[in-house]
């Protein structure tokens, strides 16, 4: 029951990230120098770290999504979901470790040099 969970709230996590996306690349035909100032709130490292969130709730949305799709169609789907959610997860650990330094580079010289 809880990957039905984290795939509903991962999926609306990246819709509202989606909004927000359109909202703010729509900025730049209203007031460029508004745009300019947003663009540069992204570039926080609180920001850099919700964006390795948004990573993890992308991969993890699509991982489990191909699990969900295999339940649903494969005849013997339903009998090894419990094993394809471990491989989800196990998959998504190491996606995730080595997404690590590329999406938070940044941040991590920002805040310990280089």
């Amino acid at each position: 029951m809880w990957s039905w969970v984290a795939h509903r709230v991962t999926g609306v996590l990246i819709f509202f990230f989606l909004f927000v996306h359109v909202l703010d690349t729509a900025l730049v035909r209203v007031s460029p120098e508004a745009y300019d100032d947003v663009v540069a709130t992204y570039k926080t490292p609180v920001v850099n770290v919700m964006e390795y969130g948004l990573v993890a709730a992308i991969l993890f949305h699509a991982l489990n999504g191909l699990r969900v799709i295999a339940v649903d169609f494969w005849s013997k789907g339903p009998r090894y979901q419990k094993q394809m959610l471990w491989t989800v997860v196990g998959v998504w650990v190491v996606l995730m470790a080595g997404a690590f330094y590329p999406v938070l580079q940044h941040t991590l010289h920002t805040l310990f040099g280089s």
